[in-house]
């Protein structure tokens, strides 16, 4: 990992397309600018991991799940009219 020290209204460069700029210092906070193009996706950290979690839990499966697909699925009752 790299750790940069930069004050108050400096930055850091990403590539040629990516800039971080601190905006503001309050106590312990730091606000941070991102200056990147659209098509980038930026997350912050708590986000990208429970993004990251659902995914795999969306992708886990259980051998009981396979017995549900033997299962035959009936055609709806018609409707009386």
């Amino acid at each position: 990992m790299l750790v940069l020290t930069r004050k108050l209204g400096e930055g850091i460069l990403i590539g040629e397309d990516i800039r971080l700029q601190i905006v503001e210092i309050k106590g312990n906070t730091v606000r941070l600018g991102i200056d990147a193009p659209r098509h980038k996706k930026i997350y912050r950290q708590e986000l990208y991991d429970h993004i990251q979690q659902e995914n795999r839990a969306a992708t886990s499966w259980a051998l009981a799940d396979l017995d549900l697909l033997g299962t035959p699925v009936s055609p709806p009752e018609p409707e009386e009219k």
